[in-house]
């Protein structure tokens, strides 16, 4: 695995892949990387020739400054877990390297789909997401780009920003990554209590007992049954029916697009996500 911290030299390098008619594939992470990420490159090792994954704790993704302050950096760690998968890293020296001399963002019209479920708790997040993701394809211009399924919203936008950048690019969505009790794969599991990680996986449960025995249920009736099974273990901010392919909310079950339930909530301090489709 060849390591980079400099744009114009990760760029030389892929310009050489490229003109040898190399299939390229792209994880773009922010890094202190585990199981769930390492999924993703492998996935793209089987399908692509040349594999890049980017480390980039992006800025305008944060809403506060000390979120972006705490973030976890474990760049060490990150190259042990993905250099056997991985062609290239590149964790750029700067936020230049990506920005350039000022950061000036875009606004992207996603019709709305930023706004829904984690745009509400988060403001500007997707904007600031999409605009970084824009700048590194551009930087790494890949044939393929892999997204994990548990930000599913984030999938989501990401497709559509493809979509508006009017560039030839593949998303490929991977499926999500759970502990042994079902609990979704994430870096904040570590900074749970032993308890906390345990009783967790509450959250796998209810959602999966919506899938199962939806047809019996109304949309309101099964999600009050969900949130009952989850309330007084987490605080739950949100558990929702959405269309797959909108976002927007799910009154009935007679859904063209598919269903999606999204969660949300806190234990121990810390937010976790998750999700189920069908």
């Amino acid at each position: 695995m060849k390591f980079t911290d400099n744009t114009q030299e990760l760029k030389s390098f892929l310009k050489t892949e490229r003109n040898n008619g190399k299939i390229i594939g792209f994880v773009p992470t922010m890094g202190a990387l585990h199981m769930g990420h390492s999924s993703l490159i492998k996935k793209a090792r089987a399908q692509c020739d040349i594999v890049v994954c980017s480390i980039f704790v992006n800025p305008t993704q944060f809403n506060q400054a000390k979120d972006l302050e705490k973030y976890p950096r474990t760049l060490e760690a990150d190259k042990a877990l993905i250099e056997e998968f991985c062609d290239y890293l590149y964790s750029p020296a700067s936020v230049k390297e990506v920005y350039g001399e000022e950061i000036v963002l875009k606004e992207f019209d996603f019709v709305g789909l930023e706004n829904e479920l984690e745009g509400e708790f988060r403001p500007g997040h997707f904007q600031g997401m999409a605009n970084v993701v824009s700048l590194l394809f551009e930087i790494v211009e890949p044939n393929k780009a892999y997204f994990g399924l548990k930000d599913y919203q984030q999938f989501t936008i990401v497709t559509k920003l493809v979509e508006l950048m009017n560039v030839e690019i593949e998303i490929v969505g991977c499926d999500i990554i759970r502990e042994n009790n079902g609990l979704a794969r994430s870096s904040r599991n570590e900074l749970l209590t032993e308890n906390g990680r345990e009783v967790s996986s509450v959250i796998s449960y209810a959602l999966n007992y919506i899938k199962l025995y939806h047809s019996s249920f109304s949309v309101t009736e099964i999600t009050d049954i969900a949130k009952s099974m989850i309330e007084g273990i987490l605080e739950v901010e949100y558990l929702e029916v959405r269309d797959a392919k909108t976002l927007k909310e799910v009154k009935d079950w007679n859904n063209v697009n598919g269903n999606f339930v999204s969660f949300a909530g806190m234990i121990d301090g810390v937010r976790l996500i998750d999700n189920i489709r069908f």
